[in-house]
């Protein structure tokens, strides 16, 4: 886990908030991917299953 900067670091503590927003951002990023890739691979099977019952 990592530690909270103290009042007297050096940076006043704008690198924790830097990192903080960066990891935020990587979440957030891996969030919309692995939705986008389900809902592209629900759109590809409803393709499927849509073409298979249809009248031939």
């Amino acid at each position: 886990m990592a530690r909270k900067r103290a009042a007297g670091d050096g940076d006043g503590g704008a690198g924790w908030d830097m990192e903080k927003w960066k990891e935020r951002g990587v979440m957030l990023r891996v969030f919309v991917y692995i939705f986008a890739t389900h809902a592209f691979a629900g759109f590809v099977w409803l393709l499927f299953y849509v073409g298979q019952h249809a009248p031939k």
